[in-house]
């Protein structure tokens, strides 16, 4: 009886060494919980004692792993995120980077991760490299932070109203020497000037005399005179021609 008993026990010890551990797995998120924001998750536990540490602008990722002790634990976690203008890998657990995250055990399994993200963002995709085998994991629950909001201000060219450069500047008015100038109009030296009138140059008379209103000539005294004295002067000698030819024609007879 003894000696069955140490080959019994002696066996089962050879069967538990020859029993292999179970090798690592890799398994993916529920396909059902792509695509989620923490605020549209269905199921929000802000109460968790995990999320005592989370910010305002922060939002809080519960992960577990079902399945059991077939299942055994997380070793790691890869999530990816879309922040609104690209992706984001957040690894869990990783203290490198800027998203506090760590696992967490319980009932001798590494079962639950959590991870804290800036509010907004968007769960994409994420895989869990596990020490048994599952055929997912889930996101358990969140708690939604407040994103900040930002106004937009339009800046002065995004603006609808005409700038100061796009306004008619003076220099595109007519200038003062686009005018018409003075220079343009009739000059006193175009007009006619009194050395086109007629002068007293060009008249008939004597040199002392006007204009007469009827076209006549003017009459000087001296002019006058002149004719008076020749006239008398030519009576008189018409007259002492005449005595003289009625002289030379008498006879005197003794």
């Amino acid at each position: 009886m003894a000696r069955a008993a140490v080959s019994t026990a002696a066996a089962t010890a050879l069967l538990a060494l020859a029993t292999p551990a179970w090798a690592s797995s890799t398994t993916q998120i529920n396909p059902d919980h792509k695509d989620k924001t923490a605020a549209g998750f269905p199921t929000q536990k802000c109460d968790d004692e995990r999320f005592d540490d989370l910010a305002a602008g922060q939002d809080g990722w519960h992960f577990v792993l079902p399945g059991g002790e077939k299942a055994g634990s997380f070793e790691s976690i890869t999530l990816t995120f879309d922040n609104g203008t690209g992706p984001v890998t957040v690894k869990v657990p990783d203290a490198s980077d800027a998203y506090p995250d760590y696992l967490y055990s319980a009932g001798g399994r590494v079962m639950h991760a959590y991870v804290f993200t800036p509010a907004g963002w968007k769960l994409v995709d994420g895989t869990a490299t596990i020490s048994g085998k599952a055929s997912k994991f889930n996101l358990s629950h969140t708690c939604a932070g407040t994103a900040p909001t930002q106004s937009p201000t339009p800046s002065p060219s995004a603006s609808t109203s005409p700038s100061p450069s796009t306004s008619t500047s003076p220099s595109t008015s007519v200038s003062p020497s686009e005018s018409t100038s003075p220079s343009g109009s009739v000059s006193p030296s175009e007009s006619v000037s009194p050395s086109t009138s007629v002068t007293p140059s060009e008249s008939t008379g004597g040199s002392g005399g006007g204009d007469d209103e009827e076209g006549g000539l003017p009459l000087t005294g001296v002019a006058t005179t002149s004719i008076a004295l020749g006239g008398l002067a030519l009576i008189g000698g018409g007259a002492l021609l005449m005595l003289r030819r009625r002289r030379d024609n008498v006879t005197f007879t003794s």
